[in-house]
């Protein structure tokens, strides 16, 4: 049930550093946990992410995913486009709700990067929130009117990884 009376803020988390959907998802369990309604837009990502299973577990967590089954190369396909547009329909839809208390658009910034659609688009989009909502959006390339527009903005700055040393993505750390 959605806490009304509280003010939600807007979080940007972006960079080229690992943590940005970890530090997302570290929000999301501590409000599910404090009895809040959480509701998260995977944005270009329809893997299988070891995340997807947590709403079994936690049963106020919802996430939906709105991208193919790999990521972008060079340019977006125009399914990458149709399915970013339905997912910021889909996002509008679940931020008027008044349903959730916390929504995260997880690699919203990637997706915008890649032009599935506009600044002004999610602009539009976050006018829309009801007040009490949480806002968090994620991903690397953060556009600079939405740096502007965020209570909080945190830049994760790479210094060391171990991919450098070839350690490929492993599950439950990095997927």
């Amino acid at each position: 049930m959605a806490n009304f009376g509280e003010k939600g803020y807007i979080h940007v988390y972006t960079g080229n550093g690992k943590g940005k959907t970890t530090a997302a998802f570290g929000l999301a369990l501590r409000a599910v946990c404090a009895g809040k309604k959480v509701y998260i837009g995977q944005f270009i990502k329809g893997m299988k992410y070891s995340e997807l299973d947590a709403p079994k577990y936690l049963a106020n967590l919802v996430i939906e995913q709105y991208g193919r089954n790999c990521f972008i190369k060079n340019a977006p396909t125009e399914e990458d486009i149709r399915l970013a547009k339905e997912g910021l329909r889909r996002i509008r839809e679940v931020l008027t709700s008044g349903e959730y208390d916390v929504v995260i658009m997880d690699e919203i910034n990637v997706a915008l990067y890649y032009g599935l659609f506009s600044v002004d688009e999610v602009l539009d989009l976050l006018k829309s929130k009801s007040e009490h909502v949480e806002i968090i959006l994620t991903g690397r390339f953060a556009p600079q009117e939405l740096v502007e527009i965020a209570d909080l903005v945190t830049e994760m700055r790479e210094v060391k990884h171990y991919y450098q040393k070839g350690v490929l993505a492993r599950k439950g750390i990095e997927y």
